[in-house]
Order: structure tokens, then sequence, then C-alpha cells
């Protein structure tokens, strides 16, 4: 493949038979689209990161959310720039490429590429929390709970975007209408004075609060994946960027401030902070209701990063990062079958390993959070290249370089984790070299 935009093509009433034929139109609508970006960040953040926010750093993790909500905008803003300048599957592992080179490439595909599954256990083992917390059956439920999120989507992406899309646009309208429910039922025993103290662990805990977030915020980079399978990329994907902006941003906010001011300093050690809301408003039974509302927003999360990353694994195979036989389905409207099967059984090993392990969902939120920046840092450094010098898309490429940096601080030692992949990548292109003679 050549490292070029991909031409748009041009209405003609006789068409040239030397010239290439015009690439296919996708098939989701604006509204999908929006659906798509909601359901990725607006995802299994909500059931339990407010409750582990605040256990880090109390009333002060909402400037920590704060901050995020600020961070995201221009982030979103950079990927929709890129996706819809250069629609291609391979998403910011394809801008990276064009800005940098196969190897940074590589490294960038792979971190999002072996981050899902790590991450699709933890957001599992979140909603089973709160499936577990309304009917009972502790851990098994916990795990049988993820393993069957994991075979739905499976089979929803099977069947390609055109299904995922619409599977999505109705889990995100249900979704938002529980959480506005759970909101309004809950805030009549809100009380601003658990407001107080506003920084029971001191101010620095906001740092280690906001790295922990950016698992809520995460999803921005995932549509760039499925930028070719809009209808029209360059009109409908900023649009559907900046809808799903001001949605996730003001839920967020509003349900991160009624978790601090219904549930005060228990919110810390809850399980199912959502399902503590509801059951505050409209009684135990509400329970039932929020674990429904947790496996809606986890279909919709794992929906949305499975469609993107099936898409990846395919363009790396194609572009020789991954095993070539992974490289069917890149194109617009074909789907990536053998990349899907690849992601649905490593996500079935990291649940087994967590089955045997008992290890809990925060170290999985945190390795892949640390991926997560990793490939932020290269895409808002690839804008940098790619988007003309002081247009609205470079400038905030700017502002989102300095705000990953800080948080690539703040990821410390998870940060081991993308380094380990992105050398993994560097090994497997240095193989590929030597088997193919020194051709790259």
């Amino acid at each position: 493949m050549t490292d070029t935009a991909h031409p748009s093509a041009s209405p003609s009433s006789i068409p040239d038979p030397s010239a290439p034929p015009p690439a296919p139109h996708g098939t989701l609508t604006l509204l999908q689209g929006t659906a798509m970006y909601v359901g990725a960040v607006l995802g299994t953040g909500v059931i339990a990161l407010p409750a582990l926010a605040a256990k880090v750093a109390g009333p002060a993790s909402l400037l920590a959310w704060a901050a995020l909500v600020l961070l995201s905008a221009p982030l979103a803003g950079v990927f929709a720039a890129l996706g819809a300048r250069y629609p291609d599957a391979g998403g910011i592992s394809y801008y990276a490429r064009l800005a940098f080179g196969p190897r940074a490439a590589a490294t960038a595909g792979w971190c999002f590429f072996f981050a899902i599954p790590p991450g699709s256990a933890a957001a599992g083992l979140f909603c089973g929390s709160y499936v577990a917390s309304a009917v009972g059956g502790g851990r098994a439920t916990e795990l049988a709970t993820a393993a069957g999120l994991l075979a739905v989507t499976g089979l929803a992406n099977r069947y390609g975007v055109r299904l995922s899309g619409r599977l999505q646009l109705g889990l995100s309208g249900v979704l938002v209408a529980l959480l506005l429910v759970a909101m309004a039922c809950s805030l009549p025993h809100a009380s601003l004075a658990r407001l107080h103290p506003f920084a029971p662990h001191g101010w620095s805990a906001i740092g280690p609060a906001a790295s922990l977030l950016v698992w809520s915020f995460a999803g921005w980079e995932a549509i760039t994946h499925l930028a070719g399978e809009f209808r029209s990329p360059r009109r409908d994907l900023p649009r559907a960027t900046g809808l799903a902006v001001l949605i996730v941003g003001a839920l967020y906010l509003a349900l991160a401030f009624a978790v601090i001011v219904v549930l005060g300093p228990a919110a810390a050690d809850s399980a199912a902070p959502l399902g503590d809301l509801m059951a505050g408003g409209l009684g135990g039974s509400a329970r039932l209701m929020a674990a429904g509302a947790a496996v809606l927003l986890t279909l919709g999360t794992m929906n949305a990063y499975w469609a993107g990353a099936a898409k990846l694994g395919a363009a790396l195979g194609r572009d020789g990062q991954l095993p070539a036989a992974l490289g069917r389905g890149s194109t617009v409207g074909e789907v990536p079958r053998r990349s899907l099967a690849t992601l649905i059984t490593m996500a079935a090993l990291a649940l087994g390993v967590v089955a045997l392990t008992g290890v809990g969902p925060a170290p999985l939120v945190q390795l892949t959070c640390g991926s997560f920046v990793t490939v932020y840092a290269l895409g808002t450094s690839a804008a940098l290249r790619l988007l003309p010098r002081w247009s609205a898309g470079w400038l905030a490429a700017l502002v989102a370089l300095v705000a990953v940096a800080a948080l690539l601080v703040m990821s410390g030692r998870y940060l081991l984790w993308p380094l380990l992949v992105g050398a993994g990548s560097l090994l497997y292109l240095r193989y590929r070299s030597t088997r193919d003679g020194g051709r790259s």
C-alpha cells in the first residue's frame, strides 16, 4: 500500500476506463456513527469508575473528571480530522505510518490491538459485578456474564458493521435514557455536605485519579478504524464527534457529581455505584434495572471497540505488521472475520487467566489505559506532521499532545505493558524482513 490519503472520486458523466474504480461507500449514518462514538467512550467507565476515582481522590475526583472532559474535546477533534482526511481501516496505525514510517505504525497498531483483549475482560467483570449484585452468584456470575458478553459481541460483529451500527444506535439510546433516570431518581437524596472534605487524600491524589479515568475517555481513537465505513467521512465524522463530545461530557460530569453528593464516602466502596443510585431512588428492585443498564453499556463499548479493532487487525495483516492471514476484510464493506476470531480467542484467554488467578479488573484497566495513552501520543504526534499547520485540527493536536504527555507521566509502571508490546511489534517487523530476504 502507498503512504497516501485515499483519493476522493469525482463524478463524471463519461467513465474513464483507465481510471481506478471508485472507493466503495460505507453504510454508517451520522446517527449510527454518533452512537458508535457514544458507546465506545460512554462505556463501562460509567458503571465502575466514579466509585474507583472517589476511592483514590474523594470529592476532588470531580476535578479529574472535569480535566478529562476538557482533554477529550481536542483529542476527539484530532482523530476526527485525521479520520475525515485519511479514512483507512488502520486508523492511528495508518496515520503513524504516513507520518513516521512502518515501525511507528506497527507500534501504534499493536498497542491498540493487543489492549482490547484485557480491556474486554475488565469490562466484562465490571458488568458482571452489577449482575451479581442484582441476582447473586458472586464470582461465578461475574465470569459467566463476562463470557456471555464476549460471545454476543463477537456474533454481532461477525455480520458486519451495518448490523453492529444498528445495534449500537439502539443500545446508546436506551443507556442514555437509563442514566438520566438513575440521576433524576437519586438527586432528591443528594447533599452538598458530602463534598466536604473535598480532598481527603490530598490534592496530589487528583493525578492518579485522572490516570485511572483515561479508561472512561478512551474511545475517540476507536472509531478512526471505521472512518471509511461512514457514508460521507469528511462530512459526518466531525459532526458525529462533536455530538458525542457534548453527550459524553455532560453525562460523565453529571453522573460523577451525583455519585459523590448522593452516596458520599460510601461511593469509594461501592462495587455497583449506578445500582446504588437507582436503588436509593427507586428501591432495591432497581438493582435489576442497573444490571440491565450495565449490560447495555458494556455491550455498547465492546461492540464499538471490537468493530474498530477487528478492522485494525485486518489492516495490520494487509500491511505486513501482523500475519497476512489476518489481512482479509480491511476494505470498506468487508467483514474482518479472521481478525475478529483472533480478538475473541485472546479475550477468552484473558478472561481465563482472570478466572485462574483471581485478579480484579483494576490492574487490567491500568494496563489498557497505558496502551491507550501510548497510542494517543503517537496519534497526536502524527497529526502535527499530517494536518495543515495552524489549522483547527493542528492546534487541537498541539494541545492534546501536551495533555497526553502529562498522562504518560501519570501512568507510571503501567507503561511497561505498551513498551513490551511495542518491542514485540518491532521484533515481528525484523522477523518479517529477515524472512522476506531483507524486504520491508
